[in-house]
């Protein structure tokens, strides 16, 4: 038996600059963090020369060469899975479990952790382990060019890495990932001074990362100016933080939605402006959508005092409120038992995986 997790992220700044479009023309810079809420898989080996997939909405059973030679076909809910073992491309004869914490389209970057998840569990159990680097790099490869998403990268190196990191995307396409070495009780502070809501909408952004990419082919356009701002304005937050100026990372932060926004007119919605602006009047200092905007989590930077009436005036309009710490570790084998097979006969083994089907965003 084999459990691998990997985390989802919170991005802060430079977000939309990760995608091959902008970066190939003028390099990219994302500064983000990892967050406790996991994305798992479950593997157990099996002997009949079948692969089973389960998930809490559907059940597959199949065998490799039937999985290698289907077509991928978008949107459908296996699609990652297929394409990771399209990917791996070994006669395995296994069963995974697939769970999550997160829901799909809800901003936090959970489609490139399920790919970073399945691809580190595939690898791991095939013994040909990846590097980090690899391992973000080749789910990138998947999502862009195997199941054609108009995705980034920012999100596979999140999850492989872990931590709060500035990573910067260079124009030959190689990746630079810088972990920042905070003081412990600045890295403390910023922690207790973010608040995640769920604004009650989740979609995929792939439309909206289409059509920005659509504008950004245009040198001259209004997006790829905000695309310029908003990756100054994450260099800034950067130094912010390595210089505890934390109150200064809340005015970026809000600096840098108003440029997002300029994007297009579908980073926010009525909602999401209803929702920032009374954060905003109750002492919010700044925050944004996850993601690539149009519903999902708002993040707030918002220090300790105000946080109640933040909270309440927030809650009152349906919102939920979110928990969370930062994850440092990245993607990584939390179980490996290879003397255990998912058929063994005799005793029982009981392992909590949590599900977004039992963990509702208000929840810890």
């Amino acid at each position: 038996m084999l459990i691998v997790r990997s985390p989802v992220r919170i991005s802060f700044g430079g977000g939309g600059t990760d995608l091959p479009v902008y970066y190939e023309q003028f390099g990219g810079a994302v500064l983000s963090v990892s967050i406790d809420k996991y994305f798992y898989t479950i593997l157990g080996s099996r002997k009949d020369g079948r692969i089973q997939v389960i998930s809490s909405d559907l059940r597959v059973f199949e065998t490799w060469h039937d999985i290698a030679n289907m077509p991928l076909r978008g949107g459908s809910e296996l699609e990652i899975p297929l394409a990771v073992l399209k990917e791996v491309g070994s006669n395995v004869s296994v069963d995974l479990f697939l769970a999550s914490e997160i829901p799909p389209g809800t901003g936090l970057g959970s489609s490139a952790s399920v790919c970073v998840n399945i691809l580190k569990t595939l690898t791991t159990y095939v013994q040909s382990p990846l590097s980090k680097y690899e391992l973000a790099e080749r789910a990138f490869n998947i999502a862009r060019n195997m199941l054609g998403r108009h995705v980034g990268k920012q999100d596979e190196y999140a999850a492989s890495f872990g931590g709060l990191n500035y990573i910067s995307f260079h124009q030959n396409g190689s990746t630079h990932v810088e972990p920042l070495d905070l003081d412990v009780v600045i890295l403390r502070e910023l922690h207790s001074n973010l608040m995640l809501f769920f604004t009650g909408s989740a979609h995929h952004s792939w439309t909206i990362l289409r059509e920005q990419e659509a504008s950004a082919r245009v040198h001259t356009s209004a997006t790829v100016e905000a695309l310029h701002e908003v990756k100054a304005l994450g260099a800034k937050m950067r130094i912010a933080l390595q210089r505890g100026e934390l109150r200064r990372f809340g005015d970026l932060l809000h600096e840098s939605w108003l440029a997002k926004q300029r994007f297009s007119s579908k980073i926010s919605t009525p909602r999401i402006d209803l929702l920032y602006g009374l954060a905003r009047e109750n002492g919010a200092i700044g925050g944004k959508i996850t993601g690539a905007g149009g519903g999902g989590f708002l993040l707030l930077y918002c220090e300790a005092e105000y946080q109640p009436a933040v909270r309440q005036a927030v809650l009152k309009e349906g919102a939920q409120e979110m928990a969370f710490g930062f994850d440092m570790l990245g993607a990584q084998v939390i179980a490996n038992d290879p003397f255990i097979d998912a058929d063994q006969k005799g005793g029982s083994r009981w392992i909590f995986v949590p599900t977004a089907a039992c963990l509702v965003p208000g929840g810890n």
